[in-house]
């Protein structure tokens, strides 16, 4: 299933918690990103700081000539996401719930269908964690990694 280039293409992934702004668009600019990909359910909280939306999308676009994506089918429901936080299901159990969630969501022909696997384009998958570890952004990374046979590289 996996398509390859000559130059193997890489998905990125981070988590805007615990980074300033500063920190975080220089991570992108430095890995030369060109499209954000939103993985988060609700990006408009007040917690968001900075990468509260819609400004996230002016200053992506205004900083580092960023695009902006915010990709609903790449989110967790709202009941699995609240279950986890309240440690009534573990990383394990979420996993398993993400996972059906994505296969129910037809993630893969999603992905053929709206993203590349051209190395000139440099998705980054957002979200708040701090570490990809039990993040779902992780599980969406390893998606496109399946697909397209990318790298993945969390920032």
């Amino acid at each position: 299933m996996a398509k390859k280039n000559a130059k193997t293409a890489q998905i990125f992934t981070i988590g805007f918690t615990k980074k300033s702004a500063e920190t975080f668009f220089n991570l992108l600019e430095l890995h030369r990103i060109t499209e954000i990909i939103d993985v988060r359910l609700f990006n408009s909280s007040h917690l968001a700081g900075f990468t509260k939306a819609p400004d996230l999308k002016f200053f992506l676009k205004r900083i580092a000539s960023i695009e902006y994506r915010h990709d609903l089918k790449f989110t967790p429901r709202e009941e699995i996401l609240k279950l986890y936080q309240e440690k009534l299901l573990t990383w394990e159990g979420y996993i398993e719930e993400f996972e059906k969630l994505m296969t129910e969501r037809r993630i893969v022909p999603h992905i053929l269908k709206n993203y590349s696997d051209s190395p000139e384009v440099r998705y980054c998958l957002l979200c708040s964690e701090v570490s990809p570890a039990n993040c779902h952004r992780r599980l969406v990374a390893e998606k496109f990694a399946e697909v397209f046979g990318m790298e993945i590289v969390h920032l």
